[in-house]
């Protein structure tokens, strides 16, 4: 019997420990050169940088960088997860360890072209075509 209640004893600690239990905190940081551009990630805006936003998986990102003045900077990034996310130690690192761990991911800085004014040939030619796409458009 004593057997018995040692096994209970076990299980009910394991089952009062579990919601105990600590999580990820995942985080990623994006910075430009110069600040305050608007950064959209994967199609969510998540602010003017520098910026620091949380997320839930790892993986490929896509990241747009906009300021006026500047050209639009396009590019990838791909996040990979530390060593403690990796199966089976990722149950051990969101289920059992009774603390928050923080995983925060800096990426580098990314520099920010000026962009070169249009030309007023430039302008008048865009200006013509939309003016031809829009009344070839209508009904």
């Amino acid at each position: 019997m004593k057997k018995q209640t040692g096994r209970y004893r076990w299980v009910l600690l394991i089952v009062g420990l579990l919601p105990a239990g600590g999580c990820v905190e995942r985080t990623m940081r994006i910075q430009t050169d110069p600040p305050g551009a608007l950064a959209t990630v994967n199609d969510e805006e998540v602010g003017v940088t520098p910026v620091r936003f949380s997320f839930l998986w790892y993986g490929d990102y896509e990241l747009i960088l906009r300021k006026p003045g500047y050209k639009t900077l396009r590019t990838r990034y791909r996040v990979d997860p530390p060593w403690y996310q990796w199966p089976p130690f990722d149950l051990v690192a969101e289920a059992l360890i009774p603390q928050m761990i923080r995983d925060e991911h800096v990426l580098p800085t990314f520099t920010l072209e000026p962009a070169e004014p249009p030309t007023v040939a430039d302008l008048v030619k865009r200006a013509g075509e939309l003016r031809e796409r829009t009344l070839t458009e209508q009904p």
